[in-house]
């Protein structure tokens, strides 16, 4: 991606919140490079608790899930971290299926654990 402030989305379940504060402090000198997106109430957390400046979209569950599909399909989106709670039920789950579905079409790299996000930040910061 030719940006110079190239973006990185970052969105959490409830149940995976504290998942990606820990994952933000961990690599907070790699992401305070990026342009950062999330929605609501896990880019307020993000940026209360790790001190990251972050482009707030919607909740998820009321359309932030969407414009972050959206920002991926536009080629505004480097890499996509979706800390996805597997067992927990999700009023929104056509959201997140379209989500991940649009990541896929358009190759861009999806994250929906903090293995995998820890992966690719490191690569990225190489």
């Amino acid at each position: 991606m030719a940006d110079e402030n190239p973006t990185i989305a970052l969105i959490a379940h409830d149940g995976k919140k504290a998942d990606m504060v820990a994952f933000a402090m961990d690599h907070k000198a790699i992401l305070s490079r990026y342009r950062l997106l999330a929605t609501g109430t896990t880019g307020q957390l993000l940026a209360e608790k790790v001190g990251l400046d972050i482009e707030l979209q919607l909740s998820g569950p009321i359309g932030g899930d969407a414009q972050i599909g959206a920002a991926v399909a536009e080629h505004r989106v480097k890499a996509v971290f979706f800390f996805i709670d597997p067992l927990g039920k999700h009023p929104h789950d056509p959201d997140i299926q379209m989500l991940m579905r649009i990541c896929n079409v358009h190759n861009v790299p999806l994250a929906t654990n903090p293995a995998t996000a820890a992966a690719i930040i490191e690569a990225f910061a190489r």
